[in-house]
Order: structure tokens, then C-alpha cells, then sequence
């Protein structure tokens, strides 16, 4: 017989969990690029297979990456504090997954 009391616990639990990692994540990256740092990604190429982002478009959203840098109304104490933000945020988030391993895996808390 199912328990469907506990079955929606489970589920709740499940969903609110995965939408505060989730927000927690998103809130590191904003963090993140408010801070000044903004996540390029290089273009990747892989063997017998097609570039995904040319290397003249890397280079135009570095350069738009520099130019909104340099009109943050941000101060350097303010854009460390959000960088410091954006990391613990990260850390929230790994600490979060971590833990979900942890209470899923018998074998590391018998």
C-alpha cells in the first residue's frame, strides 16, 4: 500500500530543494557578472566535428564584456563583496548536492 502522505513530503521536499539550488545558482551568477566577471565561454572545438562559437564571436562578447565592466556603477570594494557573494553561493550550491549524495547513499551514513 502507498503512503501518499509521505509520498508528497518526498515530493515537496524534492521540488523545493531542486528550485532553491537552482536559485541559489542563478543568484551566484548574477552576482558573478555584477562583480565584474562575467563568464566567457572559450569556443570549443572538437575533433571531426564543427567549432560551436567562432573564434570572431569570442572575441566580440569579450569585448562586450570589457565595455559593460568598465561602465559598472559598481565601486572595487562593491564588485569584491559581490564576487565573494556569488562564490559562497557556489559553495551553497555544491554543499547542497553533496548533502542530496549523502542521504541517498546508505553506505555513507550507516
Amino acid at each position: 500500500m502507498i503512503d501518499w502522505g509521505a509520498f508528497a513530503v518526498v515530493a515537496i521536499a524534492a521540488l523545493t530543494a531542486a528550485a532553491t539550488v537552482v536559485s541559489t545558482y542563478s543568484l551566484g551568477l548574477r552576482l558573478l557578472t555584477v562583480s565584474g566577471r562575467v563568464p566567457v565561454v572559450e569556443p570549443a572545438a572538437f575533433t571531426d566535428a564543427i567549432t560551436v562559437v567562432s573564434p570572431a564571436q569570442a572575441k566580440a562578447a569579450a569585448t562586450r564584456a570589457r565595455k559593460a565592466a568598465k561602465k559598472s556603477p559598481l565601486t572595487l570594494g562593491q564588485k569584491r563583496l559581490a564576487f565573494i557573494a556569488a562564490c559562497a553561493c557556489f559553495i551553497l550550491c555544491v554543499g547542497a548536492v553533496l548533502y542530496g549524495i549523502y542521504l541517498i547513499v546508505p553506505a555513507l551514513h550507516n
